[in-house]
């Protein structure tokens, strides 16, 4: 059996991750280390909080990085899907109170809810993936289904 693993990002969400990454690993990083030696400079480590503060931030930043690799080692950029909902495409709909939302379906590594950006496996954004304008989609929200009339797919 094999297990997928690639991440589906939009071409922006790969291209953040990417600065971020860097970012991380080029300046975040030299910083850390700068802070542990000087921490480390001030003698007994035992009861050196600056340093130990600091070992705990290294170990934050190191996972942060690992995270980031992982995902860029598996990433794929999403592929347009024409008239259909996909990742990376804005989505305006009705809700069932009339009310108009656009949504952006993204990824779950790149979700701002607010700028609307909505992951593909969140409860609106799975029911709303390869669906079409005109279409209406059921929704099982927490609480309640929620059904949305689909007014524009771009």
């Amino acid at each position: 059996m094999t297990i997928d693993k690639s991440v589906t990002l939009t071409e922006e969400g790969k291209r953040a991750m990417e600065e971020k990454l860097h970012f991380l690993k080029s300046v975040k990083r030299p910083e850390i280390a700068e802070k542990i030696g000087r921490a480390a400079d001030d003698g007994d480590l035992s009861e050196n909080g600056a340093y130990h503060q600091a070992k705990e931030d290294q170990g934050r930043l190191e996972g942060q990085i690992a995270e980031l690799e992982y995902i860029m080692r598996n990433a794929i950029v999403a592929q347009d899907t024409g008239d259909r909902v996909g990742i990376g495409k804005h989505v305006t709909v009705h809700d069932e109170d009339g009310k108009e939302k656009t949504y952006r379906l993204v990824s779950s590594h790149e979700v701002n809810a607010s700028l609307g950006h909505i992951s593909d496996k969140s409860p609106i954004g799975s029911a709303l993936m390869g669906a079409r304008a005109g279409d209406t989609v059921e929704a099982q929200t927490p609480g309640k289904a929620r059904a949305f009339k689909i007014i524009s797919v771009r």
